[in-house]
């Protein structure tokens, strides 16, 4: 996925972290392996969430999107993301989610799995 550059010429910072996202395999929240070293795109959504004070504006249309066009883990970081803008938009993109195809690697400290997108949204749906 590439994303439109800024007025300058360059790529923002938040353009940077939702690429990240766009093209991410696997979701993860924390530390991943013996280590407990965050994945790249673990750290992206970090930095993401942290520009949202300042750049609510630019992170809600990244992660706009990040749900239309975005891998299923980007997809399913980018609905945990919008939870934290607008947890009623939150909600219908999980909704929507909940009928799509395609799966992603999950980490839970050392434990790997696999997960469809769409179990993974149903889980959120009625998390809440």
């Amino acid at each position: 996925m590439r994303w439109r550059r800024s007025g300058r010429g360059r790529r923002s910072a938040v353009e940077m972290d939702a690429d990240e996202l766009a093209r991410a395999d696997t979701l993860a929240f924390g530390g991943v392996g013996f280590a407990a070293q965050p994945l790249p795109a673990t750290e992206a959504y970090r930095r993401l969430e942290a520009a949202l004070p300042e750049q609510a504006d630019q992170v809600r249309a990244a992660v706009d999107r990040l749900l239309a066009e975005g891998s299923p883990a980007g997809r399913a970081y980018a609905a945990t993301l919008l939870g934290r803008i607008d947890p009623t938009a939150a909600r219908a993109a999980w909704a929507r989610l909940a009928d799509a195809d395609g799966e992603f690697t999950t980490f839970s400290g050392c434990v790997m799995g696999r997960r469809a997108l769409r179990d993974h949204a149903a889980e959120q749906l009625t998390a809440e």
